[in-house]
């Protein structure tokens, strides 16, 4: 089967860029399906143009897309310039199905399309969410719960201004997305990071987001313990370098969801998580670190290519969080050139985004790599 067609464009206007993109495309054969955007933030205004011009020149494709504070294609990644990423494929229309955009925190999967999920028996999803909509979680919760045999991945818009998405429209809140019937084949992983730096710890006493006791000490005595005495004497530079872990129950791969330290109260011995925290659950201390974060990916990367087992990639998407690409490992997009020397070079587009949803949860600092095959 043919890689998926793709292009790349930037520094220029709206308009420009789609003309260079469709001039690296190439004729878009009418058995063309699906399409895939990505914009840099600066684009995102002009997206319902540029949806107008793409739609002039294949008026048959379904798009689906985001707009990122930065942006994968053509093998860079791309922030501050106005730039666009599109990758096109050919899946057959009646092995796909579009979730309309909805700003419903109530959302919850209309009847037409769980009867189409049920039929298919397994359904893969690719969701873009504004970051603060209140019904990312249970919407996916009701695939989940509808469709037992489901996975769902995707990443919450990134953007200092409106956070558009794109659905065969564009709009700048609620959620929307694909599914995918089993026909379509996938191949998906995800690589954290951050590494644990101490010992797993339960919570004994916790409200809300506050952590009070941890294995029957004051929680952050026990967060002292586990950064050691340097970073102790001065807390302050815990923000962005300390993370809580949180352990993912009946996970056989050690697998955790990152969430900040909100702050700490050494008055009290308390420390503030981003997330609601229960008493007798699990939780971890991590730490940002380059090295383990490319060997956590390198790892990534070779079970991918196990599980490839020699079949040709047609396209990728790659969403990967704003705290990775040049914040964490610098300048020349190391993520992408990682890739490449794992899996050869393949179409790829993606985004850098606010949140990254893998198997229906939502994680922090991590990549996911989603393969067609």
């Amino acid at each position: 089967m043919r890689p998926f067609l793709h292009a790349y464009a930037c520094d220029a206007d709206a308009t420009s860029l789609v003309r260079q993109c469709l001039a690296q495309l190439g004729p878009i054969p009418a058995s063309a399906t699906l399409g895939f955007l990505y914009v840099t933030e600066r684009l995102g205004s002009e997206l319902p143009r540029i949806l107008i011009l793409l739609r002039q020149a294949a008026p048959q494709l379904h798009w689906l897309g985001s707009v990122g504070m930065g942006i994968i294609g053509g093998g860079r990644e791309c922030y501050e310039e106005q730039a666009l990423a599109l990758m096109i494929s050919d899946i057959p229309r009646e092995a796909f199905r579009l979730i309309p955009n909805s700003t419903d925190p109530g959302i919850r999967l209309d009847a037409e399309s769980a009867a189409w999920c049920n039929e298919q028996g397994y359904c893969f999803g690719l969701l873009h969410a504004e970051p603060t909509f209140a019904g990312t979680a249970p919407f996916i919760a009701d695939i989940q719960q509808r469709l037992s045999a489901s996975f769902i991945n995707g990443g919450l818009s990134s953007a200092e201004g409106s956070s558009w998405q794109i659905a065969d429209g564009v709009f700048s809140d609620g959620i929307s997305g694909l599914l995918f019937g089993p026909e379509v084949a996938i191949l998906t992983d995800h690589t954290q990071g951050v590494s644990p730096i101490g010992p797993v710890h339960q919570i004994d006493e916790a409200q809300q987001n506050l952590v009070m006791r941890l294995d029957r000490q004051p929680a952050l005595e026990v967060l002292k313990q586990d950064v050691g005495e340097v970073l102790s004497r001065d807390l302050r530079k815990l923000g962005g370098y300390i993370f809580a872990g949180l352990p993912i129950k009946g996970s056989d791969t050690g697998d955790y969801l990152v969430r900040n330290l909100m702050g700490v109260d050494p008055e009290h011995g308390l420390v503030a998580i981003g997330d609601f925290m229960e008493e007798h659950e699990r939780l971890m201390f991590c730490r940002r670190d380059g090295n383990t974060a490319t060997e956590d990916m390198q790892k990534m990367l070779a079970r991918l290519a196990k599980r490839l087992d020699g079949r040709t990639i047609r396209g990728g998407i790659y969403i990967s969080c704003l705290g990775r690409g040049r914040d964490q490992f610098g300048e020349g997009a190391v993520e992408l050139k990682l890739i490449n020397d794992a899996l050869g070079e393949f179409p790829l587009v993606g985004f850098f985004a606010s949140g990254e949803l893998y198997n229906g949860r939502l994680y922090g600092y991590t990549g996911v790599l989603t393969l067609f095959v």
